[in-house]
């Protein structure tokens, strides 16, 4: 049973927040650590699930490691997320030198581990990976800022890149599944930055490509763009994918009528607006909010709209959850018993 099946014959409403680094207060790791040990990452999660019991685990939202796989200098800190730090790629003739990394050089072979580590876990909860986009991948080869100006500048380069970041990507992921990861959920953030015709071309072209190398079936991709707005979700459908994860810009509700029925849509309280500066009783409340909303689309899942901050308050992870389960059951699709016993032996 994939992604899909599992959260459309859920008898309850469901919730995926993206969340490790909230994880190291329980821990009392560093966000180093995290990012550097696969250990880490494991002991993060079980601390998370002891607490939530939530079907689903994950590896860290890292957008700095495929980056650094292919050679661009990073920044490591304690308390914050990696970042990339000066662009790889600056002429047309080092995008054609560009070599394409392999799966497993650098730290990309921490969060391999990672996933080994989170499928043996008891209870077999649902092992997501995690890995970025390919045109947000270009964008930080050839630095963010400068991506937008060279989509018109300078196509051929960018392409090039693309061709580059997506050929790495989809063995990046069929390395996460070999590793055991029933799915993926790829971060495109950047691409929500551009027009709805430069996201077509530019990310949902390419990731179209990732899907058609991976295949889905039993293996699910959620693709997440936290910039994304209701104008560019056309675009987005162009990749052909079925699970979609969104960020506060997103009008959820817009876009669960805009879906087929057989759609996923995860989204979207805001991390930092939402879960870091608000009161536990405004988050539960928000939470609430938007699953009365979205009440009678049962392909929603609720979630943060992106990766939440290491300095997230677990009293607002426990707020979320408290509205979940406060939102409690919801009428039980038809479904064949066979695919129920599994959803109930597989994920709970």
């Amino acid at each position: 049973m994939n992604f899909n099946e599992f959260i459309l014959s859920s008898p309850r409403r469901l919730g995926l927040p993206i969340s490790m680094y909230p994880g190291l207060a329980m821990t009392g790791a560093k966000v180093s650590d995290i990012v550097t040990r696969a250990e880490a990452q494991l002991e993060a999660q079980q601390a998370l699930r002891e607490r939530y019991n939530s079907q689903f685990v994950l590896t860290a939202m890292d957008l700095s490691v495929e980056a650094e796989a292919f050679g661009c200098t990073i920044a490591l800190s304690d308390s914050e997320v990696p970042t990339v730090t000066a662009r790889l790629v600056t002429s047309l003739e080092q995008a054609d030198r560009l070599a394409v990394p392999r799966p497993g050089r650098g730290r990309t072979k921490v969060y391999l581990e990672a996933v080994r580590l989170l499928r043996r876990m008891s209870g077999e909860p649902f092992v997501f990976a995690g890995c970025i986009g390919p045109f947000s991948l270009t964008a930080r080869l050839v630095e963010v800022s400068e991506a937008m100006e060279l989509t018109i500048a300078e196509p051929e380069l960018m392409h090039i890149l693309l061709a580059k970041s997506t050929q790495f990507l989809t063995e990046y992921i069929r390395a996460f599944r070999a590793a055991g990861a029933q799915g993926v959920i790829m971060a495109e953030p950047a691409a929500g930055l551009l027009s709805p015709r430069g996201l077509a071309t530019f990310s949902s072209a390419y990731i179209r490509r990732v899907v058609a190398e991976v295949g889905c079936g039993e293996f699910s991709i959620v693709l997440h763009n936290c910039a994304a707005k209701l104008l560019h979700l056309p675009a987005i459908l162009e990749t052909g994918l079925k699970a979609f994860h969104f960020g506060a810009p997103m009008d959820i509700v817009g876009a669960l009528e805009k879906v087929g029925p057989d759609v996923v849509v995860c989204g979207n309280l805001d991390p930092a607006s939402v879960f870091v500066n608000q009161p536990p009783t405004e988050v539960s409340a928000q939470a609430a909010r938007l699953l009365a909303a979205t009440a009678a689309h049962r392909n929603f899942v609720l979630s943060s709209g992106c990766d939440l901050p290491p300095n997230t308050p677990l009293g607002s992870l426990d707020a979320f959850y408290l509205a979940l389960k406060t939102a409690g059951q919801r009428q039980q699709p038809a479904i064949s018993a066979t695919k129920q016993s599994q959803a109930n032996s597989t994920f709970l």
